[in-house]
């Protein structure tokens, strides 16, 4: 059973569509707007406020002028405000499920995962507000007292991917309001409704004018260009590929700020010839086929022992090939819309370079026909270590396998990238698992899981997936900055 249209209509017409700036939402100061579209059926579903450089400028003064009221307010009450913004948000749960799964295109039962997700950095930076902490110390000649305290690091400007429009916001913006820091939020043009629903909750929950305002552009370059060039802007923060992550670091090198990179990811999933197979066919298919496979920690290249690869593969094939494609608003649909043309098309040349240097399709492997953005989830056996799924983020629903010897070589397939954001592993061996750890280059590792994600844990990367983390203590610090004073006397 689908969700009825009224349901939708209603929904969506109460869903704030226009730009978020000093406490209110308005339209864009040129009167533009631009389209979103449900990837499922290829309908407009909502006209969104199309920001211009003057409207972000005019949001950067707002969180100016707001930053020192916020960052002198208890933390304890900013603790209670985020606190409030959490009860609201799963409260709402459904209407933001159904807002992300029209605009995004993923299973409702995925959408509202992702709100309790989401909710969860909520929570858990509401709790680290009053936990802010500093030291205070006799130096040591003795000739004073050193005290070093934590302050907000600033107005930030925080940009989120379309992949998770609620989760990607809240782990950003809730360490920021916790910290005391203000912002200027630029969501993904193609996912910007779940980023103003959510701003509508925290304005209800009392987060004062100017201190959040949100800013969506059909033009990304043309708003991010000068903010970052303001002086007044302290801090960026960005979920996104590696390669606009580079062209915002060397924007924001010429003031020098603070920076926050959640980049590309290219994660290994290594079955090891001890593994339980039945445990790794099931952790194989949440690490690759959540939100549609369109996830930077999304399992990308499946290197299983030779060994247990003829069983691996027969066994994730027939799970695969049981999965029912379809729009996210209907029941039991495991895979849902991709988020455009282009990822479809995406897909359908990995997967005919693979079939081309001689992998086999086990599953799926095509688009099916009719409307929407739909691709079959898909497994290929026998892939070529250079075949280009091997190599590029695939980001959808595409499962390529190749095999390896020994652990040597499994760990050398394993860091053979410019990655490192996730990895996966199976192993029974305690003594194998101790060595993955060292040895596997990344910032996210699953031993014997496919899901690694945790709001109260960090979350990064290294080599090109990126610089800082999120969640967890760690989360708050790329929010602070560091002050040692000297006390004589």
């Amino acid at each position: 059973m689908s969700v009825a249209p009224q349901r939708i209509e209603a929904l969506l017409g109460t869903t704030p569509t226009g730009l978020y700036i000093d406490g209110a939402f308005r339209p864009a100061s040129g009167g533009a707007t631009f389209a979103v579209t449900n990837p499922a059926t290829g309908e407009r579903i909502a006209d969104v406020a199309d920001g211009t450089p003057d409207d972000a400028m005019a949001a950067l003064d707002a969180a100016v002028a707001a930053g020192p009221g916020w960052a002198a307010t208890p933390p304890r009450v900013r603790g209670e405000t985020l606190r409030r913004a959490f009860d609201m948000l799963v409260a709402r749960t459904e209407d933001i499920a159904l807002i992300m799964t029209l605009e995004m295109g993923k299973p409702l039962a995925e959408a509202r995962g992702e709100v309790a997700y989401g909710a969860e950095f909520v929570r858990w930076f509401s709790e680290e507000a009053a936990r802010i902490t500093g030291r205070f110390g006799t130096n040591p000649i003795g000739t004073g007292h050193a005290v070093v305290s934590r302050h907000p690091v600033g107005p930030c400007y925080l940009i989120t991917p379309w992949n998770f429009p609620l989760a990607m916001a809240t782990r950003k913006i809730a360490p920021a309001l916790a910290a005391g820091c203000t912002m200027v939020v630029k969501p993904a043009k193609l996912t910007p409704l779940t980023t103003l629903a959510f701003m509508q909750i925290l304005h209800e929950a009392g987060v004062p004018a100017g201190v959040v305002n949100v800013v969506p552009t059909n033009s990304s370059s043309s708003q991010s260009a000068p903010l970052l060039a303001d002086p007044r802007l302290r801090k960026v923060s960005f979920t996104g590929s590696t390669e606009i992550g580079q062209v915002l670091i060397r924007q924001a090198a010429q003031n020098v700020l603070r920076t926050s990179m959640e980049l590309g990811g290219n994660a290994p999933f290594l079955v090891f010839d001890d593994a339980d197979v039945d445990a790794a066919v099931t952790g194989a298919l949440a690490a690759k086929f959540r939100n549609i496979g369109e996830a930077c920690t999304a399992a990308n290249r499946f290197i299983v022992h030779e060994s247990v690869v003829a069983e691996f593969s027969a066994k994730v094939a027939e799970r695969v090939a049981a999965m029912k494609v379809g729009p996210g608003t209907d029941d039991g649909v495991q895979i849902g819309a991709l988020i455009d043309d282009a990822a479809v098309n995406n897909c359908a040349r990995l997967v005919a370079d693979a079939v081309g240097r001689g992998a086999q399709v086990l599953a799926g492997g095509k688009a099916p026909e009719g409307p929407g953005c739909f691709f079959e989830p898909t497994v290929l056996g026998g892939v070529p270590a250079d075949a280009l799924v091997m190599v590029e983020e695939i980001f959808g629903p595409v499962l390529p396998i190749t095999t390896f010897a020994d652990e040597a070589d499994g760990i050398a397939l394993a860091n053979t990238t410019e990655y490192g954001l996730a990895a996966y592993a199976y192993t029974q061996d305690l003594n194998r698992a101790t060595r993955l750890i060292d040895a596997l280059e990344c910032g996210l590792l699953g031993l014997n899981t496919g899901v690694v994600s945790d709001a109260s844990q960090p979350f990064g990367g290294v080599k090109q997936s990126g610089l800082g983390r999120e969640g967890g203590r760690e989360g708050i610090e790329e929010y602070l900055t560091t002050k040692y004073t000297l006390v004589l006397g």
